[in-house]
């Protein structure tokens, strides 16, 4: 016959608790995440709007990606992490908005030209995604079917969803 421990069992219970707290806090948030990844690429008219998350320094991920074709899907690709180096984090770190109207044209190393190539893109619009002074990661649309020459208003609109991202990531334990 097996013994009933009530404390064992009540601590359990407690961890199955947090935990399924901790799951549906996640989910809410990719959630919001998704709401907004979706919604900034259709107000910029963009091919692909994506998440990279730097998992430890400077190597990172596609973590999200709104998409107008599946054919432009990049989710779980790591990037040209040879391109990316500690230059290139301190300017993300000061805050630094990168928006390149045509890839063919735009000075850049061939490393950083010839992997945004080989993704597709023809403009592309980086922010930072800043977190308690630390680079999270960097949110970027892609055009992928045309140059494209980015307003104002289209920059303004990737930081104010960057610092609205960095607020969403930190909030989890």
């Amino acid at each position: 016959m097996t013994s009933f421990n009530q404390p064992e069992h009540d601590l359990k219970n407690q961890d199955l608790t947090k935990i399924t707290k901790r799951l549906s806090k996640k989910l809410a948030q990719d959630n919001s995440v998704h709401q907004l990844t979706f919604g900034l690429r259709n107000s910029l008219k963009a091919d692909r709007v994506v998440l990279y998350y730097f998992y430890r320094q400077w190597k990172g991920q596609v973590t999200f990606e709104s998409l107008s074709n599946s054919r432009f899907s990049i989710l779980g690709m790591t990037g040209a992490d040879q391109c990316f180096n500690d230059q290139y984090a301190a300017m993300y770190l000061e805050g630094r908005v990168k928006a390149t109207t045509d890839i063919a044209v735009e000075p850049m190393s061939e490393c950083h030209r010839e992997f945004l190539q080989s993704i597709e893109v023809k403009a592309n619009l980086v922010v930072p995604v800043l977190t308690n002074q630390s680079l999270w990661g960097l949110l970027v649309a892609h055009h992928c079917q045309n140059i494209h020459p980015w307003s104002d208003q289209e920059i303004l609109l990737m930081q104010q969803t960057a610092r609205t991202l960095a607020t969403s990531v930190s909030s989890l334990p």
